[in-house]
């Protein structure tokens, strides 16, 4: 097929890797504009940028797709652009920005998104954080054709796939990428074939994954322990959750329930215990244990040499839920 493909992040470039090594003619790429990042601000491409510059594929990145806001040449500029791309679908992972009607109805056989949820769970900007986080026991790689509504389209192709207890946002995301390449590149030739059978979505079961804000990063010791080493997963690589002790910033990587209790009357957020294999803390009538964690402006280290460069006790204390600076450690 011709393809215009859209997306942003390294989770769109490894889609569009695959579509290319299928044979998929990619006709146009979308993708953001680049953005500053770094301690220099200097501008940046984005990963499906990157790649498509590397194979030499079209690139357009308008600034908004809506004839109607806030920049109309820029959508002006992109209907041209995508009218002469004649494609037959358009593949869309991650892109950002809103696809109004006129876009949907360009190609032939429409949009197709690749969404890293089993659709109705999970609808929204962040599907593999907020499964991590609320402790499911899988998720999945959804192939959609979209609608004008947020993730609501029927639902072509899905794939399921556990989340084990290690996984983070980070690994999970890895796993679903690849996932989610071949997914589509299956739904494509189906769909050529006139072989795709959509499904509506179930009105029972919807969630949303609300964007993932810095202020939710903040450990509050007073959850469960077991709460707390979900969202530590769910947060890495980004944000990161954050603790305070004794003034200082930490990022707290990853986190384990431990086994036992605190003993009665301790505070939550008080080390119980440190060594090489672990730093046990008090949360809600539980012990979280900490494997891995980097002081602000520190190096990323293994646990036992981070814990070679500073002083951490039984009876000190984390903050409980203390309201902290979130940037992250270089």
């Amino acid at each position: 097929m011709r393809l215009i493909f859209a997306g942003t992040p390294e989770f769109a470039r490894v889609a569009l890797e695959h579509l290319r090594a299928a044979g998929h003619h990619i006709a146009l790429v979308l993708t953001q504009p680049d953005r500053p990042a770094g301690r220099g601000m200097k501008l940046h491409a984005s990963a499906v940028k990157q790649y498509a510059l590397d194979q030499g594929m079209p690139i357009a990145q308008p600034r908004s797709l809506r004839l109607d806001g806030k920049y109309p040449d820029d959508a002006a500029a992109a209907r041209l652009t995508m009218q002469a791309a004649q494609a037959d679908a358009m593949v869309v992972v991650a892109y950002g920005l809103i696809l109004p009607q006129w876009v949907l109805e360009l190609p032939v056989h429409g949009c197709f998104n690749i969404h890293a949820s089993l659709l109705p769970r999970w609808r929204g900007a962040a599907p593999i954080h907020r499964a991590i986080e609320a402790g499911d026991a899988e998720t999945a790689v959804t192939i959609m054709q979209m609608d004008t509504g947020l993730d609501t389209g029927d639902m072509l192709l899905a794939h399921t796939t556990p989340i084990v207890a290690s996984d983070t946002t980070g690994s999970l995301q890895d796993r679903l990428a690849v996932l989610g390449g071949r997914l589509m590149v299956l739904a494509l030739e189906l769909a050529a074939g006139g072989a795709l059978k959509p499904v509506r979505q179930a009105l029972d079961g919807v969630t949303y994954a609300h964007k993932i804000e810095k202020h939710e990063a903040v450990i509050d010791w007073t959850q469960p322990a077991q709460v707390i080493s979900q969202r530590v997963r769910a947060f890495n690589p980004f944000p990161g959750t954050s603790s305070r002790l004794n003034g200082d910033t930490f990022k707290i990587w990853m986190a384990v329930a431990g086994p036992g209790t605190p003993p009665r009357e301790t505070p939550c957020g008080t080390i119980l215990a440190v060594s090489p294999d672990g730093i046990a803390v008090a949360a809600m009538k539980s012990v979280a244990v900490i494997t891995e964690l980097q002081r602000a402006g520190a190096k990323r280290l293994g646990l036992a040499d981070f814990l070679r460069g500073i002083d951490l006790r039984p009876g000190m204390a984390f903050d409980q839920h203390a309201s902290l600076p979130l940037s992250a450690p270089t």
